[in-house]
Order: C-alpha cells, then structure tokens, then sequence
C-alpha cells in the first residue's frame, strides 16, 4: 500500500465530495491589454504569453482556461499576470482545493471536449461552472500535487533530453543525405520532366466529404513523410475517377507541394489516397530514377535552394508546374541511387518516421504522464 492509499484508507474511506466548479473557483473575466505600457508582467492569451506589460489583472495562482480559439491550452501562473479577453482566469478557494491539483484535474477534463461552436472553437463561464471537481482531504490533494509535479518534471526532462536528441539526429541525417548526394562532375543531371513522369492537381477544388477517400492536401505533406493526422478530409468514392483523371497515385510516388507550403517532399507509403490542389506527383519513367533516391534528391538541400530561387511571392511562396519540372536533379547509375536510397532511409526512419523511434518515445512520455494522471485523480463520489 502506498502513502496515498494509507492517507485515502485513513481520511476519506468511503469517498470525496465532488462539487461544481462553481463552488471551488469564481471564473473572471480578462480584458483588453492594448492601452497597457510595456513592463515585466507577463500577458496571457489563448495561445500563451503574448507580451509583458506594466499592470497585473491578478497576483495570485491561477489557472487560466481559454475562452475561445485553442481552448484545449490550460495555463497554471503563480506570479502576477494579465490576461487578454479571449482567456479565463480564476480565483481559486484555497481553503477548498489546492491550485496545483485544480489544474492537474482540469487537464483530465478535456476541456476542448465541451465546444459547440461552429466556428471558432469556444467556452463559457455557465458551462464551465457546472464541471464536476472532486474535492479530497487538502493531505491527499499536496500528496497528488506533489507525485504528478515530480512526474511532470521528469517526463519534461526526459522530453527534452529526446527532443534534443531527435533535433541532433535530423542534423546529421541533412548532413549525410547532402554528403551522400554531392556526386561530382561526372554525373549527369536532367529535368525531372525527362526523367519522371508527373500529375499536376490543379483545377477546381474537390467536394469534401466526412468519409470516402482520404484527401492527401498540402497539409498533409511533411519534410519526408505523410502525416495522416494533421488534417483529415475525404472524398467520395463515386468522385474519385474524375478527380484522379490525371493518374492514380500508388505506393512508392513521390509528392512535392508547390504552396502552402512549398517544397514539402514525401513519398506515398499507401494507394487508397486522393490528392489535392497544390500537390504535384511524379514517378519513374522507363527505369531512369529510383523513387526512393528521388525523395532524398528533393529533400537535399541542393535542389531546395534551386526550388527557392525558382519560387515567386512574397509572404506566400510558389512555384508553377512549368518551372517545376524544368529543375534539374542529379542522376547516376541506379544501383549507385538504390545503395544511397537505401542508407537514408535506414537513417530517416529514426528521424522522421512518426510510427516508431524517437518521435514515439516522446509521445510514449507524454502518454504515460496522462495515464497516471488520470488514475491519481479518479475518486469514488461520497454518498450524501
């Protein structure tokens, strides 16, 4: 039996009272922070801090709830603040429930969960003062505080320590792809329109639907990888022949972005996919290019720079097909490109694969974090 366990065998045996937050914190209102001068207080919105200001709206602990926009970002201060009038804060009832747990415990809450709004993601007082709060013994809430800081420290440590480690990995990976891919003057380098054949998907914009085919847009498309979560759009499957008219995607495509973001690479790990404006596909044309040392060869940072300079605009960069395709890549003999496809991507998948790694370890962190979390803080209800 654990010190918890004795303290919940001892203090509350047969359950905790569970009150609404109403009862635990007054939710207050921020307001609008422009006229402010500029000092070292720190300045909060939905989003985070946004600026330090000269005045405090509140000095004591707080956790602040997002009204609207990224309502799923809690904030805990314990130093004065300001906050904007697009975020909650809240004076809390020390006598009631100790801040640090009351923050540990919204966090369980999923507080994004509770949007109704159609547009803008959003909160209101009335609906948040009517969240159920267990309320312990304030022995059994510092006790709880105390194992879930102490986890929350180490899995920041160890986050951080991986994420290091992952951005040092992703160095050396640029560094070898762009060694390996110096291939001197001997080499011969062509268009990518003689050497691939290619799909340009721009046209009219195709009907979503909320299931059918997934929808590959430029979202979706990282620096080496597909990310199917990041946006998740459809297309009907009656829809998809005419959408794909200019050629069906399959497994081992690659995919280059031409806006929003431009220059993004990936390779097709899959072929029940549609893909979107803004998304050019090309493939191997009569054996002259291995797909996988295509991938590599966009990635590079020799034919970034030549995409850069070909691009146009300003804020928002582009570049069209016709200049596209007229790029040059280098291309030696192909057992010479399947030997140098085949070590970047025994690198890159420790680098950039999202399913195994040092990506998944960080994300295991993080997970192992909320499952605690979420069993130190489930209580069985008092019975009143």
């Amino acid at each position: 039996m654990t010190n918890l366990d004795r303290m919940i065998a001892e203090l509350c045996p047969d359950g905790v009272e569970v009150l609404p937050l109403c009862d635990v914190a007054i939710i207050s209102n921020g307001k609008d922070h422009k006229s402010l001068p500029d000092g070292d207080i720190p300045v909060y919105g939905s989003g985070g801090i946004m600026r330090f200001a000269n005045r405090h709206i509140y000095d004591k602990p707080s956790v602040l709830i997002p009204r609207k926009g990224s309502i799923g970002n809690i904030f805990y201060v314990d130093a004065p603040f300001w906050t904007v009038d697009t975020i909650f804060y809240t004076k809390i009832d020390v006598d009631k429930i100790k801040p640090r747990f009351f923050y540990h415990y919204l966090l369980t809450q999923h507080l994004e969960d509770m949007n109704m709004a159609g547009g803008v993601p959003s909160l209101t007082k009335t609906m948040l003062d009517k969240v159920s709060i267990p309320v312990p013994p304030l022995q059994i809430q510092r006790e709880i505080v105390r194992i879930l800081d102490n986890f929350m420290e180490l899995t920041a440590e160890l986050t951080a320590e991986l994420t290091a480690e992952l951005t040092a990995r992703k160095k050396q990976y640029n560094y070898y792809r762009d060694e390996l891919l110096t291939l001197g003057d001997d080499v011969v380098y062509m268009p990518l329109n003689e050497v691939c054949d290619y799909a340009d998907y721009r046209g009219k914009t195709p009907k979503k639907t909320d299931s059918g085919v997934f929808l590959v847009t430029a979202k979706n498309i990282r620096k080496g990888y597909i990310d199917y979560e990041i946006s998740k759009e459809y297309v009907a499957l009656d829809d998809y022949d005419m959408i794909m008219r200019r050629g069906k995607p399959r497994v081992g495509d690659v995919l280059i972005t031409t806006e929003a973001p431009c220059g993004h690479i990936a390779q097709l790990d899959r072929d029940d996919i549609a893909l979107a404006q803004r998304v050019i596909k090309y493939r191997d044309r009569d054996g002259i290019i291995n797909n996988t040392f295509l991938k590599h060869v966009l990635l590079a940072n020799e034919f970034q720079t030549k995409l850069l300079h070909a691009a146009t605009g300003g804020t928002v960069r582009g570049i069209k097909g016709s200049k596209l395709h007229k790029l040059t890549i280098p291309v030696p003999p192909l057992e010479n490109q399947a030997r140098i496809a085949d070590l970047l991507d025994r690198f890159d998948a420790l680098t950039t694969d999202i399913t195994y790694g040092l990506p998944a370890e960080i994300a295991a962190r993080q997970k192992q974090y909320e499952y605690y979390r979420d069993r130190l803080l489930t209580f069985t209800e008092i019975n009143v």
